[in-house]
């Protein structure tokens, strides 16, 4: 299993932060996920300027070649379910671009 530590920044206009948002967000989620992201689980917790989110992702094994690694996957979800949900939109700004090149793979420790 891989876990991605992401956030979605609160717009500067938007009103301030209800009981639920967090369970809210996750929701949405869940609603735009897609059986390629192989989303097993979601948790989140809520700052006055952003929603912090962990996303875990199961890891195909065997890995196929043409595998998206996780933040590229996390990127792809965030976006899709900002694109698509009007409440997402009115309360948090766009996802950030593109997830970079260490995003194929899982990270390893250094020793």
């Amino acid at each position: 299993m891989d876990c991605v530590y992401t956030s979605l920044r609160r717009r500067p206009e938007a009103p301030p932060a209800e009981a639920g948002e967090v369970a809210e967000v996750l929701g949405i989620l869940w609603a735009h996920a897609i059986p390629e992201d192989g989303l097993e689980h979601i948790s989140g917790s809520l700052d006055k300027d952003r929603v912090d989110l962990l996303l875990y992702f199961l890891s195909p094994r065997p890995v196929p070649p043409a595998a998206r690694g996780p933040l590229h996957r996390a990127a792809a979800l965030l976006a899709r379910g900002h694109q698509a949900s009007p409440t997402l939109r009115r309360r948090y700004l766009p996802p950030a671009g593109e997830a970079g090149p260490q995003a194929d793979g899982p990270r390893r420790a250094k020793a």
